[in-house]
């Protein structure tokens, strides 16, 4: 609630006085904003999100889950279902890791 009153507040301050809610802009805007920050960081919290961006933690947790169909998984974020080509990809990299640790392990 309170950073919808400062949103607001900086919006009539730039001049715009227009009391249309336009939610689907703002959700845009900030699923944007959530999605760059998961990608800078995929251990990144909700708490953290919610605090850089000044909105609420249940807010984050909605664009989250809903919007981007994220999920947290051992500490990461991570899609909640991939595609046929991501799985492959994610298989070969695990691989490829196995493959490096077996190797200086020896």
């Amino acid at each position: 609630m309170y950073a919808t009153i400062k949103n607001w507040v900086a919006q009539f301050k730039s001049g715009d006085f227009s009391t249309c809610v336009c939610a689907s802009s703002w959700t845009t805007r900030n699923s944007e904003q959530i999605h760059e920050l998961m990608l800078e960081d995929s251990r990144i919290s909700a708490k953290s999100i919610a605090e850089q961006l000044e909105i609420s933690r249940e807010r984050v947790g909605y664009i989250i889950h809903e919007d981007l169909e994220m999920r947290k998984l051992a500490a990461k974020w991570v899609p909640k279902c991939m595609k046929a080509d991501q799985k492959h990809q994610r298989c070969n990299s695990s691989e490829q890791l196995l493959e490096l640790f077996s190797a200086q392990s020896k």
